[in-house]
């Protein structure tokens, strides 16, 4: 076992045994934020003893009645605005590179980290926005702050090599700020290029808790990459009705993994599009199995 691991390995313990004793009953370390508006979404199928779930999509109660304005500006009792205290917008000067990001939390020894990849088109003020998607990224930057967590929301600046290093930097960076604490990696649409590039970087992946993939494009050799052999848990979300990926094609790549016991999870919306799954997506849920997954 490397050093890095043996480290790793310690301090999420000690994270794990002291955050059950605040978290009692709860499902995993990380306390509930809203859980009444954000987890109670009705269950239609599940499967694999749980991992696999198929939830009731429906744009009329999901979108027209959760927000105010539909797709603009959901509705208050969704959101808590105070979280705005611990919000910074920087440029960080890794090495030689310079990335824009939106920090939320305390900038070291923070007791987790989340990293949200947009997709094409997007920058950092996509996954800052408290009141699109449902306030669902409110609710991230909450349960990152109730949790002594810090959530980061980089711009990046392009889907090849060169954004790819900019986000390896950042991982690297932010686990040596954490004291080599836990690191999450999620990748919505188009941004599920960098996580697919990341999980292919023997050196980079070693800095990694697990990994969230949100409608993103099927990468039928992830079976197959180093950040598998380390048994680093995925989380796929998907819109059964995604246009842009199809929702089959994940779930092939999720069935294989799940055959050979492997910490994945799937959840599906059913009638869900492409941008369902960064709306919808339980966060706490999504950090709890990461973060508690049996390598």
């Amino acid at each position: 076992m490397s050093t890095i691991h043996f480290i790793f390995g310690t301090v999420l313990a000690a994270f794990l045994a002291l955050s059950a004793a605040s978290a009692g009953a709860q499902q995993g370390p990380v306390k509930p934020f809203k859980d009444e508006l954000f987890s109670k979404m009705p269950v239609i199928q599940t499967g694999d003893d749980g991992a696999y779930e198929v939830i009731d999509y429906k744009e009329l109660r999901d979108i027209n009645e959760r927000d105010r304005e539909p797709e603009r500006r959901v509705k208050d009792a969704y959101i808590d605005t105070g979280v705005r205290a611990y919000q910074e917008n920087e440029t960080l000067a890794v090495g030689s590179r310079r990335m824009d990001v939106t920090r939320v939390g305390r900038a070291k020894n923070q007791a987790f980290s989340v990293i949200f990849i947009h997709g094409r088109g997007g920058d950092r003020r996509l996954g800052a926005n408290d009141y699109t998607f449902g306030g669902n990224f409110n609710r991230l930057k909450n349960l990152a702050i109730g949790n002594g967590g810090t959530y980061y929301a980089p711009s990046v600046r392009s889907f090849d090599e060169t954004g790819v290093a900019d986000i390896a930097a950042l991982i690297r960076y932010i686990f040596e700020q954490s004291s080599g604490r836990p690191v999450i990696l999620t990748c919505a649409s188009m941004g599920g290029i960098v996580c697919h590039h990341i999980s292919r970087d023997k050196e980079t992946i070693r800095y990694l808790a697990g990994m969230a993939l949100l409608g993103g494009p099927p990468d039928p050799g992830l079976p197959t990459t180093p950040f598998v052999k380390l048994r680093l848990p995925i989380y796929f979300a998907h819109g059964s009705a995604d246009s842009v990926y199809k929702s089959t094609d994940q779930i092939d790549i999720y069935r294989k993994l799940q055959k050979v016991g492997y910490p994945v999870r799937f959840t599906l919306f059913e009638t869900g599009g492409h941008g369902t799954p960064i709306r919808m997506v339980d966060w706490r849920k999504v950090l709890n199995f990461v973060l508690a997954a049996k390598r």
